[in-house]
């Protein structure tokens, strides 16, 4: 049965007070009940601490001393699970009640689904609904101008995407990962790269993941809320730091993880693309410089990492061109045999 399955659920907060209560709240209303709760706090100031220590009887929290960043955090809670599955989730979500059992089950599709991803809704910063509901995000996809996107994101929700489906990868904002996932991709003990910091560390789990002949799925019965602050087309209004991460994690991403025939089908999209941020680098966004200083430092470090990415690559080269599409590139998921039988048994063992 599926719930047999323990589930680490692992969150990151760093100054997340408006959001983190309601969203440790749901996340114990779930249904399913073999679940831990693993809360790593990186030096919050804002009263986050305050809160967290209310949950401190039904979740493991770990405070640090200084602010590691999202991606080394997470490295910390997974390490701190004991979970089959390990579900991370950003503080500004908020679960429905059976979104961990249906993320679960969709995993029993297929034993080499690695990762598992719902459909979240747009929820306003004050948790309030939008006029309109919104889709926040069905999985992630890559275009060939390597730009990774959100499945959806802000379309009007007119009940789609009702069918489950391989995507490339999973937001990280509510991400279900196999175990042994985890455990067969990491480099060294690292899941997601600390070197990212924050932002597209997602993307380039999926990315990896996918070289390593991993598989994501898209199930639509679990779903949950996420109030979105980075959208394609608002830079000016974020933090200088946070766009300075974003461009040098886009480079990060494609040095480990692009291959030589991924280039060559798309290098003019890629170059273009490329042009266009480095100009607006130097034109109106002079912090972002920061982030190719940061490439040549670690250069060698970065191609480490590269050569055994590629030195355990599974699938070929036209399986990894084939989702780098300008529109979301999905397939059926037809339920294996024993995943069939999996879910038959968890619908069953609930009546």
């Amino acid at each position: 049965m599926s719930d047999n399955e323990r589930v680490s659920v692992t969150i990151v907060t760093y100054n997340s007070g408006r959001f983190i209560k309601r969203c440790l709240e749901s996340v114990l209303a779930q249904r399913y009940a073999n679940k831990e709760i693993i809360v790593i706090d990186n030096a919050s100031t804002d009263g986050t601490v305050d809160i967290l220590e209310q949950f401190e009887d039904r979740c493991q929290i770990i405070y640090n001393d200084e602010n590691i960043g999202f991606a080394a955090a997470q490295n910390q809670a997974i390490r701190a699970g004991t979970g089959t599955w390990v579900l991370t989730i950003n503080p500004d979500v908020l679960l429905l009640p059976n979104f961990i059992q249906a993320l679960v089950e969709g995993g029993q599709f297929d034993p080499q689904v690695g990762a598992v991803c719902g459909k979240l809704l747009t929820i306003l910063a004050s948790f309030d609904l939008p006029d309109k509901p919104l889709v926040d995000s069905t999985g992630i996809y890559f275009t060939p101008m390597l730009r990774h996107l959100d499945r959806g994101s802000q379309e009007v929700d007119n009940g789609h995407y009702l069918q489950h489906e391989y995507v490339f990868g999973a937001t990280a904002a509510a991400a279900l990962y196999r175990r042994a996932m985890i455990d067969d991709i990491s480099i060294g003990d690292e899941f997601f790269d600390p070197d990212f910091f924050v932002y597209r560390e997602d993307a380039d789990v999926a990315w990896r993941a996918q070289l390593m002949g991993w598989r994501c799925i898209y199930t639509p019965h679990a779903r949950g809320y996420h109030v979105r602050n980075v959208l394609p087309g608002n830079r000016r209004a974020l933090p200088p730091a946070i766009n300075m991460h974003s461009v040098k994690n886009r480079f990060l991403m494609r040095i480990k993880n692009m291959t030589g025939d991924l280039y060559l089908r798309n290098w003019f999209s890629i170059t273009a693309r490329d042009l266009v941020v480095l100009g607006c680098c130097l034109v109106r966004e002079q912090s972002s410089l920061k982030a190719f200083w940061y490439i040549t430092r670690n250069w060698k470090h970065v191609m480490e990492k590269r050569r055994e990415i590629m030195s355990r690559k599974r699938v070929d080269d036209d399986y990894i061109a084939s989702w780098f599409r300008y529109d979301p590139v999905s397939s059926p998921a037809n339920k294996s045999k024993s995943g069939a039988r999996a879910m038959a048994r968890s619908k069953a063992a609930r009546g």
